[in-house]
């Protein structure tokens, strides 16, 4: 409970702040502060430290170090340039680019044409599957329209067998009000 109160206490002191530059040293500029030493010592510190690794990566340095960059790359006012090297391409190296272009077309070709064959035995493999279910739909359907027509007449004569295509066909026997 105290840590509270003595937070709260903090909250309300007054900010301490450094002092300025005094008069008569005004001619020497601005008054340097702990927070503008601290980043100028760390940005100091970091440079150094680049420089130090620096001294020792040319110490490390093998002088029979050899890169094939170095063949094609002259220095000019101390800055690296890269010489550009134009390839010629021989009549049978065209010839063999545009062969291999030619078999690669027909190559893609040749596999669309077999994905577009696949996508089409699918659809078509559905279609049937459709096809099938909707005649047995349609075989049950009349199935049950007979079965109401035949709660309503009392004799019936069969007519033609049931199929697997087709119900039974069922003739009634009029009969006679009474």
């Amino acid at each position: 409970m105290a840590a509270a109160f003595r937070k709260a206490a903090k909250s309300r002191q007054r900010e301490h702040r450094e002092r300025s530059q005094p008069g008569f040293r005004k001619h020497l500029g601005l008054l340097e502060k702990k927070k503008d030493y601290k980043l100028r010592a760390d940005d100091y510190r970091k440079k150094q430290e680049y420089l130090k690794a620096l001294r020792k990566k040319a110490l490390e340095k093998n002088p029979d170090e050899f890169y094939y960059k170095m063949t094609r790359v002259k220095l000019q006012d101390g800055v690296h340039i890269i010489k550009e090297t134009k390839e010629e391409v021989t009549p049978e190296q065209l010839k063999l680019m545009r062969t291999q272009d030619v078999k690669y077309i027909e190559m893609k070709r040749v596999a669309e044409a077999k994905r577009i064959a696949k996508e089409r035995q699918k659809q078509y493999n559905c279609l049937t599957q459709r096809i099938e279910r909707e005649k047995k739909l349609f075989v049950i359907a009349q199935k049950i329209q007979t079965r109401k027509d035949l709660m309503d007449k009392t004799q019936k004569v069969k007519v033609k067998k049931e199929t697997v295509n087709s119900p039974a066909i069922y003739k009634f026997q009029s009969r006679r009000k009474r």
